[in-house]
């Protein structure tokens, strides 16, 4: 099992227990190697985590990315994506094909974050989503 080595230790400091099922589909988020869809985490899971269910597949994820083990993207209407990288970097979302890459550096989340609070907003979150489309559909046409 592919394990971030501080995976157990963000669990116990945040206070929380270290399951097998937190384990196993963290693993399997990283096993996967790609910004997966719930659902691919799933059916990646469920033969070593019989009667998983997607709600339970959600809230893990969900919890990783508030510990800053992953990074839940979101990509379109209601589209999330998993992302194994937890270190801060801008996206690229494909609006022909749907691929969705890492773009190489990073995008200067506390500019942006500085910027919105000079405008008197409230920020809980930045994430930097840039879309078009990628090389192969624009020589497609």
């Amino acid at each position: 099992m592919a394990e971030a080595p501080d995976l157990s230790t963000r669990l116990r400091a945040a206070g929380l227990r270290v399951t097998s099922q937190r384990l196993l589909l963290h693993a399997a988020l990283l096993d996967l190697g790609h910004h997966a869809t719930a659902d691919e985490v799933m059916s990646a899971a469920a033969p070593r985590l019989p009667g998983l269910s997607l709600p339970t597949v959600y809230a893990t994820l969900e919890l990783l990315a508030r510990l800053g083990l992953v990074q839940r993207v979101a990509v379109g209407a209601g589209a999330v994506r998993w992302d194994p990288g937890p270190e801060p970097h801008a996206h690229f979302s494909c609006t022909g094909c749907g691929a969705l890459t890492d773009v190489p550096g990073v995008a200067d989340a506390g500019l942006l974050e500085r910027a919105a609070q000079r405008a008197g907003l409230t920020v809980d979150a930045v994430d930097v989503v840039l879309r078009g489309r990628c090389a192969a559909c624009v020589q497609n046409g």
